[in-house]
């Protein structure tokens, strides 16, 4: 099977966020993105908005970017999308968060967005599919060549677990404190295709995946590959698809500079010649388990034996991508990531709202302020 990759010229950005909607006097998700939707894409050709779309649940609304040189111009795009909708919310009593998971809604209070495809999906994978009630991020970077793609995708599962602690927001489901740091990974990975991208040679390795995959009866399309990190050939993108829903449109343009200048320093070293290895599998699941139980306090252990902290490791990643992100013209948004370690991430906020008395309501009205006036604490 061929499957063409359109490369891109330089490491573009793009971001797309999947942002629970709640009711303001009762907290809960509210289904109420079909209403909200038809108000937004009032006056647009054909009824559909260029950067605000459905998801599988009614209670969840997916905002993209534009392709972005800088993760500056992608915190502007997306706050110019949240301005749009904000009036609208306002009237239905509505408001937006940012979380992996809603802290105490129940999936099987929501109903499913009417669609061909999310029916289909459903039918094909029931339960697993159906208590979907997550938001993630997912982050493009622009790479050269479909080559280029499955180096940096194979390198770049080194810096999975990095990714899951610093975005980390969901340590409650249905109520209870899981005691892990993000619920969201572990229910994702309950997934046909989820989690760990397998190591390929190329992209002729990975066209004949693919095509396998597909005669299998798999998987329809790429678009079906719900791997953490994984190429999009028609966007030219290595897209990383691990991430929690975060509170703040700052915190999470901080994690996209990483993303965009970790790929661009992938990329030199591969036109260098360097071969881009990766830790055994073995190692990865286990690093990936520990940021989604321990967050940023977690420990990782590599191929060697050697164990390492994982904060230490995101200090040094910052400053060994600096070149790149100074060039790419995101330096600023790559200070941010020690940030999230200084004031720490979702996570640790939300359960701070309990230990000082406050209920799960109360999370829920943090997650509120935060994600409205872009900054931790609201």
């Amino acid at each position: 099977m061929s499957i063409q990759f359109h490369g891109s010229p330089a490491h573009t950005l793009g971001v797309e966020i999947e942002m629970g909607i709640v009711h303001d006097e009762t907290d809960e998700l509210e289904c109420a993105a079909p209403a909200v939707m038809r108000e937004v894409t009032a006056g647009y050709p054909d009824g559909a908005h260029p950067r605000i779309h459905r998801e599988l649940f009614q209670s969840t609304l997916e905002l993209i970017t534009g392709v972005c040189a800088t993760p500056a111009e992608a915190h502007a795009d997306l706050a110019g999308t949240v301005a749009e909708l904000t009036p609208i919310l306002r009237r239905n009593h509505l408001a937006l968060i940012g979380t992996g998971v809603h802290p105490f809604s129940s999936w099987n209070d929501l109903r499913l967005t009417e669609d061909e495809r999310y029916a289909r999906l459903v039918d094909k994978i029931q339960w697993p599919a159906r208590r979907m009630m997550i938001h993630g991020v997912h982050f493009h970077v622009g790479v050269p060549s479909g080559d280029h793609a499955i180096a940096v995708t194979n390198a770049l599962t080194g810096l999975l677990p990095h990714f899951v602690a610093l975005s980390a927001s969901s340590p409650f489901w249905f109520g209870d404190d899981t005691g892990l740091a993000s619920m969201r990974t572990k229910v994702f990975e309950s997934m046909p295709s989820a989690s760990l991208p397998p190591e390929l040679r190329d992209w002729a390795d990975f066209e004949r995946l693919v095509a396998i995959l597909v005669r299998a009866g798999t998987i329809e399309t790429v678009k079906e590959l719900w791997w953490d990190i994984r190429p999009s050939p028609s966007w030219g993108t290595v897209e990383l698809r691990m991430c929690d829903g975060m509170a703040t449109l700052r915190e999470l343009c901080a994690v996209a500079a990483l993303a965009q200048a970790a790929v661009a320093h992938l990329c030199e070293r591969f036109d260098a010649g360097e071969t881009l290895t990766r830790d055994p599998d073995w190692a990865l699941r286990e690093n990936k388990w520990r940021a989604a139980r321990y967050g940023i306090d977690a420990t990782l252990v590599h191929g060697d034996g050697s164990v390492t902290g994982l904060a230490e490791e995101v200090h040094e990643w910052v400053e060994r991508v600096r070149p790149q992100a100074r060039a790419l013209g995101g330096e600023e948004y790559l200070d941010g990531v020690p940030a999230i370690l200084d004031h720490a991430p979702s996570y640790v906020r939300q359960r701070a709202v309990l230990e000082g008395g406050g209920d799960l309501r109360d999370v829920v009205e943090l997650l509120r302020r935060e994600f409205a006036n872009d900054r931790v604490g609201g």
